[in-house]
C-alpha cells in the first residue's frame, strides 16, 4: 500500500507544473517584441505558449505589439505578464516602475554580445567612417544593438558630438527607423540604405534570415557588448507570482525541450539587473534616446 502511494505522488509530482502550485494567474499573456519575420514569429507563438503552458499549468497568450510603446504600456497596466525586451527596454521599463528584470538570455555562455553594422556583400565600405552622407537603418528607436550601441560607438570614435543627432553624421533624411531587425536588413536589400545596425545573431545565426539573403550581405563593423534579451514580468504581479513565473521559465531548459533556444535564442539564466545593464547606462551618457 506504502508502495502504491509513494508511487501515486511520484506521478503527481511529475505531472504537476513547477508554477501551477503558487500561480494566482488564470492565463498568462506573454508578449514578444517583432524581430523576425511575420511567419517565424507565428510558428515561435505556437511552440512558446504550448511549452508554457505546460510549465506554468495555465493557459498562456503569447502575442507580438507592434512597438516596445505596446509592450511597456501593457507591462505596466498588468495586460502583459511577461515580455521579451532589449536591455534598453527594460532599463526603461525599471525606470518607469513598470516592470522587474526576471531572467536573461545567456548566448554561447556569455550575457552579452556585438552589434553588427552589416551592408551588401558587394559593397566596397570598409569601416562605419566610410557611411558619412550614406542613407542607413536603425532597427528600431528602442534597439540597443540595433540603435543604441552603434550610436554610442559613433560618438565613443569621435564621429559624432556628444548628444548630436545621427544625422548630423549620416545626413537629412539618410536615417530610417525599423520595426525590428529583419525590416531594417530589408532596407539594405532593397537598396534603400548601404548599411543596416542589428545584432550578431542576425547574420551569424539561422532564426532571422534566409540563406539567400544572408549571402547577399557581409559585416562591415562591430562594436559592443551588448547586454542580452531579458524576460520582464510586470511590477504589478504578486512575489508568489513572479517566483512561480520564474520557475515555469527555468525549467523550459532543464526539460530539453529547446523552446528557449528557439524562441529566445538562448537558455534563460538569472543575473544581476544592476550589472547586466550596466552598458547601456554608460551608453546612454553619450546618447539620446530616439524621438518617436
Amino acid at each position: 500500500m506504502k508502495t502504491r502511494l509513494l508511487l501515486a505522488a511520484l506521478t503527481l509530482a511529475v505531472a504537476t507544473p513547477l508554477a501551477a502550485a503558487d500561480l494566482s494567474l488564470a492565463k498568462v499573456v506573454v508578449a514578444l517584441k517583432p524581430d523576425k519575420n511575420p511567419d517565424a514569429m507565428l510558428a515561435e507563438r505556437r511552440t512558446l505558449a504550448a511549452a508554457l503552458e505546460k510549465s506554468f499549468g495555465r493557459p498562456v497568450e503569447v502575442i507580438v505589439p507592434l512597438s516596445a510603446a505596446v509592450i511597456a504600456e501593457g507591462l505596466a497596466n498588468g495586460t502583459i505578464d511577461l515580455a521579451w525586451v532589449s536591455a534598453m527596454d527594460m532599463l526603461n521599463l525599471r525606470k518607469n516602475d513598470a516592470a522587474h528584470l526576471l531572467l536573461a538570455s545567456q548566448i554561447n555562455g556569455s550575457t552579452g554580445y556585438k552589434s553588427y553594422w552589416v551592408t551588401l556583400a558587394d559593397r566596397p565600405y570598409r569601416d562605419i567612417t566610410d557611411l558619412r552622407g550614406k542613407p542607413i537603418a536603425f532597427s528600431s528607436r528602442s534597439s540597443t544593438s540595433g540603435y543604441l550601441i552603434p550610436l554610442s560607438d559613433l560618438k565613443n570614435r569621435g564621429l559624432l558630438d556628444a548628444k548630436a543627432d545621427p544625422a548630423s553624421f549620416f545626413g537629412p533624411d539618410h536615417v530610417w527607423f525599423g520595426t525590428g531587425y529583419v525590416s531594417a536588413v530589408e532596407r539594405v536589400l532593397a537598396g534603400e540604405a548601404e548599411a543596416a545596425a542589428v545584432s550578431d545573431y542576425v547574420l551569424d545565426g539561422d532564426k532571422h534570415l534566409t540563406p539567400e539573403q544572408k549571402s547577399r550581405l557581409r559585416k562591415l563593423q562591430s562594436q559592443g557588448p551588448v547586454p542580452t534579451h531579458v524576460i520582464a514580468a510586470s511590477a504589478r504581479l504578486r512575489p508568489d507570482d513572479l517566483a512561480a513565473l520564474k520557475r515555469g521559465l527555468l525549467a523550459l531548459d532543464a526539460a530539453s525541450t529547446g523552446v528557449e533556444r528557439t524562441v529566445f535564442s538562448a537558455e534563460l539564466v538569472e543575473v544581476d539587473p544592476a550589472t547586466h545593464l550596466q552598458p547601456v547606462v554608460e551608453a546612454l551618457a553619450l546618447v539620446e534616446p530616439a524621438k518617436p
